[in-house]
C-alpha cells in the first residue's frame, strides 16, 4: 500500500510539488493572520505590563484611558494616596498622534506623559531601558521606543514643542502597536489639553461678550473665567499600585465609592483591550481564516480529485486483481497527507521568515502551529474524501475496456 501511494507521488511529483508549494504559501498566510491577532492581544497586554500599575483610576463611567476619553483634574491623586491599601498614585496622559523627525518625516506614535520621580519607579514609567537614560527634565526629554525608528540625541517634535531623545526602550506600545514617546506630564499636558493661542483669545472674546458675566457684577469673575479657560491641569489616568497584602478589587471599589471616580483592575482592563478594542478585528481575522481553510480544502480536494482521475485506468486494475477498497483509499489519503505536509512545512518556513518584515507584531506560539499542523490534515482528510468515493465506484472492467 504504502509503494503503491509512494510510486504515484514519484510518478506525479512535479504536480505534487508545485501544489504543495502554492499551499504552503496560503498556509503561511493563515499562520501570519493567526500571529497578527496574537501579536495584537500581546500589545494589548504588554501596555499594561509596561504600565506596572495595579488599578487605572479614570473618568467616571467612561472605559478610559485606552479605549474611550477620560479626562481628570491633575490634583486627584493626592485624593487616591490617602485611601487604604494604595502604595502609589501616578498621573499620565496618553495621545495617539503624529511626530516629526529631524527629517520632516512624521511617525504615528502614542504620547506618554509621566509623572515626576526621583526614583524612577513611578506607574507609567518605562520599565527598562536598552540605551540612554530616563527623563530628568521637567522639559523636552524623551524616552522613545526602539520602533519609532529614533535615535540618541535626535530631534523629534511633538505638536509645537521640539525633544531631545535621551533614552531607547523595545515593544513598549500602544494597544494598537503604536511606539511610544515618553515625555514630562507637563508637557504632554500642554500637547493634549492646551489650546492654540487664536482658540485661546476667541474664547475669551466669546466669555467677554457673555450677557451673563456682564450683568453677574461680581469683581474678578470674568478674569476667573477666563484664566481657567487658559489651564492645562487634567490628565486622563491616575496610576495606582496596591500595597502588599491588600486586594486590588477592593481597593479598586473603595476608591469608587469614595472619590466618585471609575477604577479598573487589571483583568477589568485587560477585557476591556480585547473585548472592546481589538473584537472587530479579530472577527475579521477570524472570517480570513475561515475562508483561507475553505480555500485550501479546494485546493487540496482539486489535486488529489485530478490525480485520481488521471489513474482511473490504473484504479480499475487494482480491482480487478482482488485489492480491497480500503486498500485504495488508504493510498488516496496518504497523498492527500503529503501534499498536507508539504504545504504545512512550506507555509510554516514562509510565515516564519514573513513575520519580521510585518508592520505590526506578529506572535507566531508553537501551540498555533500545533493547532495549524492537525487543522491542515484535518481538512486534507476531508478534501480526500470525494477522490475516494470516485475511486470506489470506479468498475473494474474498465481495466480491458
Amino acid at each position: 500500500m504504502i509503494s503503491l501511494s509512494g510510486r504515484d507521488i514519484l510518478h506525479s511529483w512535479g504536480k505534487f510539488v508545485f501544489t504543495g508549494i502554492g499551499l504552503g504559501l496560503l498556509i503561511g498566510v493563515t499562520l501570519t493572520m493567526a500571529g497578527v491577532y496574537r501579536g495584537m492581544v500581546d500589545d494589548g497586554k504588554a501596555l499594561l505590563d509596561n504600565s506596572r500599575a495595579d488599578i487605572w483610576v479614570v473618568q467616571k463611567d467612561t472605559l478610559g484611558p485606552y479605549a474611550e476619553s477620560s479626562s481628570l483634574q491633575d490634583d486627584v491623586y493626592r485624593g487616591i494616596l490617602t485611601m487604604p491599601g494604595v502604595a502609589q498614585a501616578a498621573n499620565v496622559t496618553y495621545l495617539t498622534t503624529q511626530v516629526r523627525k529631524e527629517s520632516r518625516q512624521d511617525v504615528r506614535v502614542m504620547v506618554v506623559g509621566i509623572a515626576p520621580s526621583a526614583t524612577g519607579v513611578t506607574p507609567g514609567w518605562p520599565p527598562y531601558l536598552i540605551a540612554g537614560r530616563q527623563v530628568t527634565r521637567g522639559h523636552y526629554e524623551a524616552v522613545v521606543d526602539v520602533a519609532a525608528g529614533f535615535a540618541l540625541g535626535e530631534k523629534l517634535t511633538v505638536r509645537r514643542n521640539h525633544y531631545t531623545v535621551v533614552g531607547l526602550t523595545r515593544r513598549l506600545v500602544s494597544s494598537s502597536g503604536d511606539p511610544m514617546v515618553f515625555i514630562p506630564l507637563k508637557d504632554a499636558q500642554e500637547a493634549q489639553f492646551l489650546k492654540d493661542n487664536d482658540a485661546i483669545w476667541h474664547s475669551r472674546q466669546r466669555t467677554a461678550a457673555n450677557p451673563a458675566f456682564n450683568r453677574a457684577g461680581v469683581p474678578g469673575l470674568l478674569d476667573a473665567v477666563i484664566a481657567t479657560q487658559s489651564t492645562n491641569a487634567f490628565v486622563n489616568a491616575v496610576l495606582v499600585t496596591v500595597q502588599p497584602g491588600h486586594d486590588p478589587h477592593e481597593v479598586a471599589t473603595a476608591i469608587q465609592r469614595w472619590k466618585r471616580l471609575t477604577a479598573y483592575t487589571r483583568p477589568q482592563m485587560e477585557e476591556i483591550l480585547i473585548s472592546k478594542l481589538i473584537a472587530t478585528s479579530a472577527k475579521q481575522i477570524g472570517m480570513f481564516l475561515a475562508i483561507l481553510a475553505v480555500v485550501s480544502a479546494a485546493i487540496v480536494a482539486f489535486i488529489i480529485y485530478s490525480l485520481t482521475m488521471d489513474k482511473i485506468r490504473e484504479i480499475a486494475v487494482l480491482k480487478l486483481i482482488g485489492t480491497r477498497n480500503r486498500t485504495i483509499a488508504a493510498m488516496i489519503l496518504q497523498q492527500a497527507l503529503v501534499l498536507g505536509v508539504i504545504g504545512f512545512i512550506v507555509g510554516k518556513i514562509s510565515a516564519t521568515f514573513a513575520a519580521p518584515i510585518f508592520p505590526k507584531y506578529v506572535l507566531l506560539t508553537p501551540m498555533d502551529s500545533i493547532a495549524g499542523f492537525f487543522a491542515v490534515l484535518g481538512i486534507c482528510v476531508m478534501a480526500s474524501l470525494v477522490a475516494i468515493r470516485m475511486a470506489l465506484q470506479v468498475d473494474p472492467a474498465e481495466a480491458i475496456g
